[in-house]
């Protein structure tokens, strides 16, 4: 059995069997003939009407979804609660989106070999979907991993993180109710051995992936010929801070984006290159405002920054601070262990380049602070990693907003905001290390669909 504990204090919530390779070598054999049997394909309209359902189920069951995210995955209570919007959000979007799951034209007679034919390209469901999912939003991430293969037609299997499993299988409740039929969503949860069967079997054609690098570009060398695969890594997410910014309406967003989660998302501020006219200003106004955050039980109404998701993270970020500090770096607020779940929200001035806050994913709430002189040296540090996902510029100039736009390697670059911003209708995912493929709900559904050409060929045209 599997027990599910509260980050916080390790109570234990719930305990659940844990599934063997078997069971999940019966759950693929049964996505797989759910899809070559194409008698048993759900129609689109059948689809919405499905999604529209699930959307009415889970507004009805908010409080039991916010409940059951908040308590296993450890983020505090209101922002679970915006977890949870923004997953009926996105059923929302996958619903709406499949009326735009569509071909086009391809022009012909433009040769003499291509007269008289006409051709379309249509898009069909790429086959069966296999979906390892992270703890960090059990209920949207579950939402992106399965929802949009129901909504293009496959058949898809989810593996949550094993840590926050309940959110997921409260979901497949939601699902059933809703009349999916039988078979169409399937979760496992279960051990990494018999979860390399969904990244291994033939009969695997999409792999959705959430996690770490080392992990996910392991998986993605033993995919089977032809699976193709997304890849959801992290990234050490860059804010460039011009001279020119408004540091009063700024460090807001930036600690928002720094300690949101306890800085448990993968495009968490986490270093911040500052103007050296501005750093001091920008480093205490942010470290003031760390520190007055409150941290504690993610179920008590007023925590803002919940505990990490296990303790031995806890002891890493606390290894990685003391590192960081022996090398010369100033704390500026944090900097210490509250218990073995919680960390002080911490601000570090100037570690040095090599540390490993300032050369790996901290995951953790640690946001680190250096001073530039020259905006294109501060471009050139924050692009020195392997890591690109997403990165921010704060200025009131046009010109140094373009230039950083066009200059950081990033997927995305938000001006004048932090770097965690995202809606789930937009692309979203990392580019190098961080990464490959796109999400986005409408993405997610493109990538797992497929195109048929179609060439008609007759003496009337």
């Amino acid at each position: 059995m599997l027990k599910v504990t509260s980050p916080y204090d390790q109570s234990i919530i719930r305990e659940i069997p844990v599934q063997s390779k078997s069971d999940v070598e019966k759950a693929i054999a049964v996505a797989y003939n759910l899809f070559e049997d194409q008698s048993t394909w759900i129609p689109a309209y059948k689809r919405v009407e499905i999604l529209e359902r699930v959307v009415a189920i889970m507004k009805d069951k908010i409080d039991e979804l916010t409940t059951t995210a908040a308590k296993e995955g450890g983020k505090p209570y209101m922002d679970s609660r915006v977890e949870v919007d923004r997953a009926i959000n996105g059923v929302k979007i996958a619903a709406e989106s499949i009326a735009q799951m569509k071909g086009e034209q391809i022009p012909m007679g433009l040769t003499k070999s291509s007269e008289q034919r006409v051709a379309f390209t249509s898009r069909e469901p790429i086959g069966v979907v296999a979906s390892i999912s992270a703890f960090n939003h059990p209920l949207n991430l579950t939402i992106h991993q399965t929802v949009t293969a129901i909504a293009s037609g496959c058949p898809v299997i989810i593996k949550p993180a094993s840590v926050t499993p309940l959110s997921c299988l409260l979901f497949m409740e939601i699902l059933r109710e809703a009349g999916l039929p039988t078979g169409w969503c399937q979760a496992v949860v279960c051990g990494h051995e018999a979860a390399e069967l969904l990244v291994e079997d033939k009969r695997i054609n999409y792999l959705s992936f959430i996690g770490s690098a080392h992990v996910g570009w392991k998986m993605r060398s033993k995919l089977a010929a032809g699976t193709r695969c997304a890849l959801e890594h992290g990234g050490v997410a860059p804010v460039i801070v011009d001279k020119q910014a408004k540091v009063e309406e700024m460090l807001p967003a930036l600690v928002k984006g720094g300690f949101y989660h306890a800085g448990q998302v993968c495009v968490s501020v986490q270093r911040v290159f500052v103007h050296e006219k501005i750093v001091d200003e920008v480093a205490n106004g942010m470290a003031d405002l760390a520190s007055k955050l409150i941290v504690g039980d993610q179920m008590d109404e007023g925590t803002e920054v919940g505990p990490m998701i296990l303790p031995k993270e806890v002891d890493r970020v606390e290894s990685w601070v003391n590192e960081a500090v022996f090398g010369g770096a100033k704390v500026l607020c944090g900097g210490n262990r509250i218990s073995d779940t919680c960390y002080q929200p911490t601000v570090l001035l100037n570690p040095s380049m090599n540390a490993k806050v300032s050369t790996m994913e901290v995951f953790g709430p640690v946001v680190c602070i250096y001073s530039y002189s020259d905006i294109d040296e501060a471009i050139k540090r924050a692009n020195n990693l392997d890591m690109h996902f997403q990165a921010s510029v704060f200025t009131e100039n046009l010109d140094v907003a373009l230039h950083c736009v066009k200059n950081l390697n990033a997927a995305a670059v938000m001006v004048n905001d932090h770097t965690a911003f995202r809606v789930d209708w937009m692309p979203f995912g990392g580019r190098d290390s961080s990464g490959i493929g796109v999400g986005g709900i409408q993405y997610s559904m493109q990538e797992m669909t497929r195109e048929k050409l179609m060439v008609i060929k007759s003496s009337v045209l």
